[in-house]
């Protein structure tokens, strides 16, 4: 089943009952947040413009706090579900953090049942947003750090990982850049059952579209 496919049939529904809390953010929430960062997407590519559907994983890298807030504005059309770590998902917003539909992850031992956590709400066809460096990084090579976890989610999951680079914006009121890429489907690349080396090697791949993106951005 090709890419297309596969998105077309995953598609998840624009409200849902269950992610109240989420939904309601998004609608409340979306047309301030517009207004202020005014957001300008770059597409790498001609298939980067295509409007996201179905299942995908979203990786970006992470220079500031507010970098959830940016991911969702720029794609305002689909519903998050952010990855993120058991520090913050223990620490008092951890409540709400939940209602919004945030996943907890153990950066250091992720274990079976977040694997499992992920990868069915990209099987259910929803949109799941992480930061492969794992941390806020301001440092000149943001992307070195990046984990092949989301490598092995993706193909569990069958779904494509969008790279996205945002460009540290220049003050409160500064305009927000986007930068998105092409989708990469590690299923199609090396199958279903990858070697470790084809593991390791989307993971470089990604990294290097990355570094292109924040090329374009700069």
């Amino acid at each position: 089943m090709s890419l297309m496919n596969r998105q077309k049939k995953n598609k998840a529904p624009l409200f849902s009952v269950k992610n109240i809390v989420i939904d309601f953010i998004r609608v409340t929430g979306a047309i301030p947040t517009l207004l202020w960062l005014r957001p300008k997407k770059i597409f790498a590519t001609a298939e980067a413009k295509q409007k996201l559907r179905g299942g995908a994983l979203i990786i970006s890298n992470h220079t500031d706090f507010v970098d959830p807030v940016y991911l969702m504005t720029a794609f305002w059309y689909r519903r998050h579900h952010f990855i993120a770590s058991e520090q913050i998902m223990d620490s008092k917003a951890g409540g709400f953090l939940r209602a919004c539909g945030c996943i907890r992850i153990d950066r250091d031992n992720v274990t079976m049942n977040t694997l499992r956590e992920i990868t069915d709400k990209l099987k259910q066809g929803e949109v799941v947003s992480m930061f492969p460096q794992g941390r806020i990084s301001a440092g000149k090579d943001e992307g070195a750090s990046f984990k092949s976890g989301m490598v092995l989610m993706a193909i569990r999951s069958g779904s494509p990982i969008v790279p996205v680079y945002i460009k540290p914006r220049k003050g409160f009121f500064g305009r927000l850049y986007v930068v998105v890429g092409e989708r990469v489907s590690v299923t199609e690349l090396y199958g279903e059952r990858p070697t470790f080396a084809q593991i390791d090697a989307a993971t470089k791949l990604l990294y290097e579209r990355e570094k292109q993106l924040k090329d374009l951005a700069d």
